[in-house]
């Protein structure tokens, strides 16, 4: 955790919040806000996919889900919207990862919710994901217990992962497509 904490006056310290934000809500807002707050980034990228591996494809277009998230984060110009798949030729987060870290000699912070971490040790290469970012995760309402005894937790306590307690919003994606 030393990582984390020891950077903290960092010029080029940027988050990245991954995902298909299918549809982006105010919790992603407010997990990036309180990101760029407590570990003091230059920016934070909503990097979106058109799908992510872990789950069905999504019903909405890529397009729509750029100007949804450009609604939502308005004039707030500390948070980016980026669609890197193509430029990268990927849609893993370890070819974000690295991408960004070679093209912007940034220190990077990957943002995600408590439920993503639960599943995190299925991700494609997992464990290189940690060895070149920062991982925070954001406790979100009914998941804190299983993603602290998730695989992922367990295997990376004490490395490059903070568990920030956060119970700000009480809202999914995946409960907004619902309605």
């Amino acid at each position: 955790m030393a990582k984390l904490e020891s950077n903290l006056n960092s010029k080029n310290r940027i988050g990245i919040l991954g995902g298909s934000f299918d549809p982006a809500h105010k919790g992603h807002l407010a997990i990036s806000k309180e990101a760029i707050k407590k570990f003091k980034l230059k920016k934070i990228i909503w990097a979106i996919t058109i799908k992510n591996p872990l789950k069905k494809k999504s019903g909405t277009s890529i397009s729509d889900r750029i100007r949804e998230c450009k609604k939502i984060v308005k004039s707030n110009n500390l948070i980016k919207i980026r669609f890197y798949e193509k430029t990268i030729k990927s849609n893993k987060t370890i070819d974000l990862i690295n991408f960004l870290k070679k093209n912007t000699k940034s220190e990077i912070f990957f943002l995600m919710g408590a439920d993503n971490l639960i599943n995190f040790h299925k991700w494609h290469k997992w464990k290189l994901i940690v060895k070149n970012c920062n991982i925070i995760v954001f406790d979100r309402h009914g998941y804190k217990k299983k993603s602290l005894n998730s695989i992922s937790f367990k295997r990376l306590k004490g490395e490059n992962l903070k568990f920030i307690e956060f119970n700000k919003v009480n809202i999914s994606s995946s409960q907004l497509r619902k309605i």
